[in-house]
């Protein structure tokens, strides 16, 4: 799922970054790096939940779980059928 990985790192890097950031790695800290915020997470949960067409329940969206491209690939795996 190599187009999973790529796709959440595109997306974060997009709508995170700042113009001239470093670019992040599939193991950069997200949450605990302060790139994502807990209203960003919400928003990265919904771009994963409408490409993927799965569902991830609330209890699962935890800032561990969104902390690195890796850990997320992990999570929507879960979900993917």
């Amino acid at each position: 799922m190599e187009d999973l990985k790529d796709a959440v790192l595109k997306y974060v890097s997009e709508e995170y970054l700042e113009e001239g950031s470093d670019p992040i790695t599939y193991d950069t800290p997200l949450i605990s790096g302060g790139i994502v915020d807990s209203f960003s997470m919400v928003s990265l949960k919904r771009f994963l939940e409408n490409r993927y067409k799965i569902s991830i329940p609330d209890g699962d969206a935890t800032p561990e779980a969104f902390d690195s491209v890796n850990k997320i690939v992990v999570l929507v795996k879960r979900f993917v059928s």
